[in-house]
């Protein structure tokens, strides 16, 4: 009996973490499709690839742009865009936004 009681007390406590970095994640790509459509030029479509990595407690989101251009976004707690690794074409950034980051 008391193993069933736990095990339904681990099924529960799974789904609430499962619930949380679901939303964790959606608030995160929100973040960082909002942050390169602000920042960078002629951007028409941001793709995230489905399993992000937490190494460290920082959320990495990769994905592309224009259906073309790869990216690594490091993300921070705040949702707020850490760090960025772009791959060969990713756009350039726009001319206001390369001394103050442009909204996010």
């Amino acid at each position: 009996m008391k193993k069933l009681g736990f095990s339904l007390l681990f099924i529960i406590l799974m789904g609430c973490g499962v619930n949380q970095d679901t939303e964790r994640i959606e608030k995160a790509k929100a973040s960082v499709e909002s942050y390169i459509i602000n920042n960078y030029q002629n951007i028409e479509i941001v793709e995230f690839k489905e399993s992000p990595s937490a190494p460290m407690g920082r959320l990495v989101l990769e994905g592309t742009v224009n259906k073309k251009a790869t990216f690594t976004i490091g993300v921070n707690g705040d949702f707020t865009v850490g760090s960025i690794g772009m791959g060969e074409g990713f756009p350039e950034m726009k001319e206001a936004c390369k001394e103050q980051i442009c909204g996010s």
